[in-house]
């Protein structure tokens, strides 16, 4: 048995749709206002929860030009990891204002905090959840002073091993949280499709016992909805206002209407999953009657014997199931039958 998380008071488990975070990371493209604009877009979008990320260039790295700090490749490739986290960051000033924005809204705000500084701003905002990112996975002590918040953590698992994630895990549970939900991710940006091995959503919740999703840097939202389909209970996407704005993250990102999209498309599958039994469906019900039965094919006079020549397993459904079609070889007809009356029980003669 899982154990059960909640955010917000809304349930993460297989009992309900995934839950759907839209990720606005650097989208906000330094102007708080289209931070806000965003937050209310993911909003209309139906999202259950906006995710922020809460760090400085200074709190992730250093201001350094030699090699171990410069980006070899990717998107982001020949910049340094200070220019970028300068770039990309969420001033921590913003963040009062932005909490407040999305409480206005009833909508669930969180984020990811990069270090101690950043997870007191979020406990004196009263962040309801925290997430930690692929990158900060090994960061144990940064893990366990989150963990002494506790809230409901979720972590995502990109380029870790399995005895990671079980540090991790172990580290989370060991200084006060309870309420843990993993993330299987590729930490590759955009992550290409034929990577995304989706399937490891079921080995990491029967290696941990806990609720996994998927957090997805494909292109599109079909990883998501595989993933929905094989029991993911939440979704993290990222999220812009448009992509030909730019920015740091807006290339793997979703705009307001492929967010809605992704919220129908994940909500369909979840709704298409059933609950595993083998009941049949009320849909079916009325189509019963087109099922093949047994049927008189020939007239036959009361007293006659039946041979094969005379009864088929036909559609429609109303007569005796096609399965005793041998045993009804033989026997004689009670009274008068017509071509196209249904073989039943009682036009046969008792013995």
């Amino acid at each position: 048995m899982l154990n059960p998380i909640s955010i917000n008071g809304r349930q993460i488990s297989a009992e309900h749709p995934p839950y759907v975070i839209a990720e606005v990371s650097a989208n906000h493209n330094g102007s708080i206002d289209r931070a806000l604009e965003t937050i209310k877009a993911a909003s209309k979008a139906g999202v259950d929860a906006v995710k922020i990320q809460t760090y400085t260039p200074d709190t992730m790295t250093i201001n350094s030009t030699a090699k171990d700090f410069m980006i070899e490749d990717g998107l982001w490739k020949g910049r340094t990891l200070y220019d970028l986290y300068g770039e990309a960051h969420t001033p921590f000033e913003w963040h009062a204002r932005i909490f407040e924005y999305a409480r206005s809204l009833n909508l669930t705000l969180f984020s990811s905090p990069f270090d101690e500084t950043a997870v007191d701003l979020l406990a004196s905002l009263d962040a309801p959840a925290y997430k930690v990112a692929s990158f900060e996975l090994v960061d144990l002590p940064l893990i366990a002073y989150i963990a002494k918040q506790r809230k409901p953590m979720l972590m995502s698992t990109g380029m870790a091993s399995l005895s990671e994630v079980g540090e991790a895990i172990e580290t989370a549970r060991q200084n006060g949280c309870n309420e843990i939900a993993l993330f299987h991710c590729i930490s590759s940006y955009p992550a290409p499709l034929d990577q995304a091995n989706v399937s490891a959503i079921k080995l990491l919740r029967r290696e941990f016992d806990v609720e996994v999703g998927l957090s997805d840097h494909t292109m599109g939202n079909l990883a998501s909805v595989v993933a929905t389909s094989i029991g993911a209970t939440l979704i993290e996407k990222h999220f812009t206002l448009s992509r030909a704005d730019g920015g740091v993250d807006s290339t793997f990102s979703l705009e307001p209407d492929e967010m809605s999209s992704l919220m129908e498309d994940t909500r369909s599958a979840f709704s298409a999953l059933g609950d595993g039994d083998f009941s049949r469906s009320p849909a079916e019900h009325s189509n019963k009657i087109f099922r093949r039965s047994l049927y008189f094919v020939e007239d036959l006079a009361a007293g006659e014997t039946i041979s094969s020549k005379h009864i088929r397993r036909i559609r429609p459904g109303f007569g005796m199931p096609p399965k005793f079609f041998e045993q009804i070889i033989g026997q004689r007809v009670s009274h008068a039958v017509k071509r196209g009356d249904r073989v039943t029980e009682d036009v046969l003669v008792k013995t």
